[in-house]
């Protein structure tokens, strides 16, 4: 195992604890910056495949991006990467490869890991999918009753979810005419039954996702979709009240995303249609795998071909752009700086796209989940503050809302913007184009932020003196502008594997493995524990802490 270097101790990190000393020498310092340097937008502004992203309102100057870059090399980022690339196994706790960039190689790639063709599975199971897809859009694949699929639910959780919700989202011009998935994660009973209220169990297939289908949140709601759906063809006559019936009414009805064949075979699915990944995809690095089945069928096999060949395009990026023009390794430093030289604790997604309002919310899990950690992959503590809260909204919407935060409040919140030029439903307002509208407040927000308002510029505007405190904006707000012709699969692809790189970065730098997710599995095992005693049992309840205790036998004495 190699051992992470420690950042802390580095001449790079000694080099950047001075810059933050004395980079913010006074007010409005980005003023100050665009005044004296008109080729600063120009400099500072990159194109990573089709993304063209301004780097310039971010609190970054030369020094500090060569001390980053610095930083990079002493702490061994392009050496870490290349590991992955190549199929060593960084995760290190589970002791595996990390191989989500494998899932988009082009066909003709080899990648022998642990003895077999990484590409060559890969495509094998690509086309499993594709010819899946293509009988389900074709109506050739139909349910127990003859008719074509109308709604493909997909029944996951984590990655098996929130991966393709967003990307089903953000892609929906995209989708089949007639065609509509839904989805289902949580285990409130709540999520299953609204989702399926509306649905004819005669046109609706099931895609359950889970690599060992064990997940007790997906099976739970898989068995009620199932109970759902085969006591709905009973009650429309459309079967017989039988095993036999019931059971062939699953085969039509069911797939599977799993590498678990006997336990799909248990839930009444022909093994032949369940699709399989591999131990080197994470749950939040496997929307491009076969967990994006749901997708795949949505936006057809070339719809799915381009969003995996935006994901290659940023990998190639990552790998070959030379590190002053290498977008996701200066956006991963950036984070650094902010974090752990300027206090940052969260950063903003802010979407000018309606089509990306689940994009901030799976970047929670992408960078949280695997960020967040306070152990190195080596076992030893960190040696600084790690991860980021990542949160966001579409705007205008945040406008709204949290904005004031960032603009007027205390902490400081770097902030991502996205945007397209080109929206899928051009409108105008008259003479109005309405994305233009929409963007104006896009430009306006970053240039708002950066270099803010000075007191004399409020009372300029006729402010009364008492007032002009509570008007003024101090500027130097870091914000990063992402933008791109249009948001197409590839380049939603290109996004998200920009993000998951920038989060390899971080993870880097701070010495620890962001490919598990030893967190997440405590609160599931104490559960299975714990649900013994919510059933009633004293005995179970009697091994509880005393708090949970009591809200157990609170609820045990409300539960109607």
């Amino acid at each position: 195992m190699q051992t992470p270097v420690d950042a802390t101790n580095t001449p790079a990190w000694a080099t950047l604890a001075h810059l933050q000393s004395t980079l913010i020498d006074g007010p409005h310092v980005m003023r100050r910056w665009f005044d004296a340097d008109p080729a600063r937008a120009e400099r500072f502004s990159l194109d990573a495949a089709d993304l063209h992203v301004d780097l310039s309102k971010n609190l970054l100057t030369d020094e500090v991006r060569d001390a980053l870059l610095e930083l990079a090399e002493q702490t061994n980022v392009a050496a870490r990467r290349d590991a992955m690339y190549s199929g060593e196994h960084i995760n290190v706790t589970e002791d595996r490869a990390v191989l989500h960039t494998a899932l988009r190689r082009p066909r003709t790639d080899s990648l022998t890991v642990d003895g077999q063709d990484a590409v060559a599975d890969v495509h094998e199971t690509l086309d499993k999918i594709y010819d899946f897809a293509d009988t389900v859009r074709s109506g050739q694949w139909t349910g127990v009753t003859g008719k074509p699929i109308r709604t493909v639910v997909n029944v996951g959780i984590g990655g098996s979810d929130l991966g393709p919700v967003m990307a089903y989202e953000a892609l929906k011009p995209y989708v089949k005419e007639g065609l509509e998935c839904r989805f289902i994660s949580n285990i409130d009973p709540t999520d299953a039954t609204v989702k399926t209220a509306d649905l004819d169990p005669e046109t609706t297939l099931v895609i359950i996702a889970s690599k060992t289908f064990t997940t007790l949140e997906t099976l739970t709601n898989a068995r009620c979709v199932r109970a759902w759906l085969l006591d709905g063809l009973v009650a429309a006559g459309a079967i017989d009240d039988t095993d036999e019936a019931r059971s062939q009414a699953v085969a039509k009805h069911f797939v599977a995303v799993s590498t678990a064949l006997d336990k799909v075979a248990e839930f009444g699915i022909d093994p032949i249609n369940a699709f399989g990944f591999w131990s080197w995809v994470g749950g939040r690095y496997s929307v491009d795998s076969a967990v994006g089945t749901s997708l795949a069928v949505a936006i057809g096999p070339k719809g799915f071909e381009d969003f995996l060949a935006g994901f290659h395009a940023m990998d190639e990026h990552f790998a070959t752009a030379e590190p002053a023009r290498n977008v996701p390794l200066l956006m991963g430093l950036l984070n650094v700086w902010y974090t752990n030289f300027l206090g940052a604790h969260s950063h903003a997604v802010l979407p000018y796209a309606q089509y990306l309002h689940r994009f901030p919310a799976y970047l929670q899990q992408l960078t949280m989940e695997s960020n967040g950690k306070s152990v190195r992959w080596d076992g030893t503590p960190v040696t600084s503050d790690t991860g980021e809260i990542f949160w966001g909204e579409p705007g205008t919407n945040g406008q709204h809302a949290f904005y004031q935060l960032i603009h007027q409040g205390t902490r400081l919140i770097p902030a991502d913007f996205i945007a397209v030029a080109n929206p899928a439903h051009p409108t105008t307002d008259g003479e109005t184009d309405v994305h233009e509208l929409f963007l104006s407040n896009f430009f306006a927000q970053t240039a708002a932020l950066a270099f803010g308002k000075t007191a004399d510029e409020v009372r300029a505007e006729g402010t009364a003196e008492e007032i002009v405190p509570a008007r003024v904006f101090a500027g130097d707000r870091p914000t990063t502008s992402i933008m791109a012709d249009e948001l197409s699969p590839k380049v939603l692809g290109e996004l998200i594997a920009l993000y998951e790189h920038i989060t390899f970065v971080q993870g880097v730098v701070w010495g620890i493995d962001s490919f598990d997710q030893w967190g997440v599995e405590l609160g599931k095992k104490l559960a299975l524990q714990i649900a013994p005693a919510v059933s009633g049992d004293d005995e179970a309840l009697a091994t509880q802490d005393s708090s949970t205790q009591g809200l157990v036998t609170w609820y045990r004495e409300h539960r109607g």
